[in-house]
């Protein structure tokens, strides 16, 4: 467990540290599965981006990741941005309940008919968001439906800096999209996504070289973007995993960063190191069994199973999710998968009752987040607030 200065009050060890959590969910009467989101720590992270990003670049917040109204206006408000990344038509609806003054950057091209979707619902009028085109065919589709609207669009150009999962590669595609563009789509910046730069090892200067390259093919297309009358584009990079590597040097002017304020375990990398997990799943114990039975046959043999031998049958589960307390627990195989009474085998000791809490960290918050309705909010010492979640989207 990571300790830091500004968590929430955290006690010497896990073990204290989950008690206190269990204690405010048993005052607040909360008896189901719940989405916790440690306040204390959320804001520790939030000063990690600030500290960084400070004077190097502005913030978008990625929307997918933190798909939640009151927990995007506190990040917005607490870093001094109203720039998001959003990845489909739904969330793009919901950003205008959570500010409709939001400078708003797709994150993936959409199919067009998406992006018409979108429009007849919330209609012409305003500033709408700024759309990724990726390709020669998507601009033609694109601009088609702008003369249908009788608008003109904004959008970014996706550019690939080394991913390879599509986008515009290097000044010379660039270049052929740019003669392409007619008056239909105002092509105002650049997106070039870089989270393959965080699993390349240091070992022998082999990240610090990639990047270099990559900030040098993304100034080579950014020159290129000015030259054809863009006095000041938007140059957006990073994202959660990489948004570190660009406090010097980067050419970059708008960073993505979503993940790292509630650091899920899939973000347990060495560019995080600084950042603290922030977000846990409760569900209570609903029985347990001790000795632990195997369906069918009876008692699992101890000598065969050491350190397994009390069965906890949770409310809920299947989530992407692993245990972090009490230690040392593990699914049962025998039980499988469940989302309605998991088995997770663990020690007699301490022996768990039901009504006890059991805590499981995620591994990404962008598709869970949305399992829960609302994200349940410790203080440190007490749960406050429940923050409602968007509706369920793909």
């Amino acid at each position: 467990m990571i300790i830091c200065a500004g968590c929430s009050p955290m006690p010497d060890t896990p073990a204290a540290y989950f008690a206190s959590l269990s204690a405010a969910l048993d005052r607040a009467r909360i008896a189901e599965p719940v989405l916790i989101l440690d306040r204390s720590r959320l804001d520790a992270n939030i000063r990690a981006v600030a500290d960084m990003s400070r004077g190097a670049a502005a913030v978008r917040l990625v929307v997918k990741s933190l798909p939640c109204a009151p927990l995007l206006r506190h990040l917005s408000a607490s870093l001094n941005s109203n720039r998001a990344m959003v990845f489909n038509r739904a969330m793009l609806l919901s950003m205008r309940d959570v500010d409709p003054t939001s400078d708003i950057l797709l994150g993936k091209p959409l199919p067009v008919a998406a992006a018409r979707a979108y429009y007849d619902e919330a209609g012409i009028e305003g500033p709408g968001p700024r759309w990724l085109i990726d390709s020669v065919e998507r601009l033609d589709q694109y601009a088609a439906l702008a003369r249908t609207l009788g608008i003109r669009l904004d959008a970014a150009v996706e550019v690939d800096v080394g991913l390879h999962r599509g986008g515009v590669a290097g000044p010379a595609a660039l270049a052929g999209l740019l003669d392409r563009a007619g008056p239909e789509i105002r092509l105002t910046g650049l997106m070039g996504y870089d989270p393959h730069l965080a699993k390349l090892p240091q070992a022998m200067g082999i990240r610090s070289r990639a990047f270099a390259g990559m900030c040098r093919d993304y100034a080579a297309m950014a020159a290129l973007l000015r030259s054809r009358g863009v006095a000041d584009p938007l140059l957006n990079s990073a994202g959660s995993p990489t948004y570190v590597l660009h406090a010097t040097g980067s050419p970059a002017n708008d960073l993505a960063i979503g993940s790292a304020f509630v650091k899920p375990s899939d973000f347990d990398i060495g560019t995080l190191s600084h950042h603290v997990p922030a977000c846990f799943i409760a569900t209570p114990v609903l029985k347990v069994a001790h000795p632990a039975r195997v369906p069918g046959l009876g008692s699992l043999p101890a000598r065969l199973f050491p350190g397994q031998a009390q069965a906890h049958f949770i409310h809920g589960g299947n989530w992407l999710a692993d245990p972090v307390w009490p230690a040392g627990l593990r699914r049962s195989a025998i039980f499988g998968p469940s989302s309605n009474q998991e088995c997770w085998l663990g020690s007699h000791d301490p022996a768990r009752q039901p009504g006890d809490w059991l805590f499981l960290r995620p591994r990404q918050s962008e598709a869970l987040f949305l399992q829960f309705g609302s994200l349940t909010v410790f203080d440190g010492g007490e749960i406050t607030q429940a923050w409602p979640v968007f509706p369920p989207s793909a």
